[in-house]
C-alpha cells in the first residue's frame, strides 16, 4: 500500500513496455533510460504497447515495490509523446487519474504548474514586503 507521498514526484516511461519487465529490468530502464534513481522514493509508471495494462515501480525505503494494473475494459491514456525524451513528470494527482483510466491525461492541462523553490521564496517575500511597507 502507497502511504503518504508528499514530496514525491511520478514520472511516466515514455514508450510502450514489455509488461513481462519485473522489478530489475524496470529499475534498468528508470536508472539508464529516464535517467532517474529509482532510491529517491518517486514513483515510476510503465504502459503496455495495447495499453491495457500499467506497472508502478516505488521504492519506500525497505525494497522496491511493483504495483500492476490490468483494465478489463478500455485503455489507458497514452503517456508518451515521442521518442525525444524518456520521461514524462506527472503530478500525483494526474497519475491517480492515470491509474483510474481517465482518458483526460495527456489531453487537457489536469494541473496547474509547480512553483519552484526559488519562485516561491520570491513570492512570499514580495507579499511580506508589501504587507510591510519595506
Amino acid at each position: 500500500m502507497i502511504g503518504v507521498l508528499r514530496g514525491v514526484s511520478a514520472y511516466a516511461y515514455e514508450e510502450p513496455c514489455d509488461m513481462r519487465k519485473s522489478f530489475d529490468t524496470l529499475a534498468a530502464l528508470v536508472r539508464d533510460s529516464m535517467k532517474r534513481d529509482l532510491m529517491t522514493g518517486d514513483l515510476f509508471l510503465f504502459v503496455s504497447r495495447d495499453r491495457k495494462r500499467a506497472k508502478i515501480l516505488y521504492f519506500d525505503g525497505t525494497g522496491v515495490c511493483l504495483f500492476a494494473k490490468r483494465l478489463e475494459q478500455g485503455k489507458f491514456a497514452t503517456p508518451w509523446r515521442g521518442p525525444m525524451s524518456k520521461s514524462l513528470t506527472l503530478t500525483l494527482a494526474e497519475l491517480a487519474l492515470f491509474v483510474e483510466g481517465s482518458e483526460a491525461l495527456g489531453r487537457v492541462e489536469l494541473s496547474p504548474p509547480l512553483l519552484r523553490e526559488a519562485s516561491l521564496r520570491s513570492k512570499i517575500f514580495d507579499k511580506l514586503s508589501s504587507d510591510s511597507g519595506i
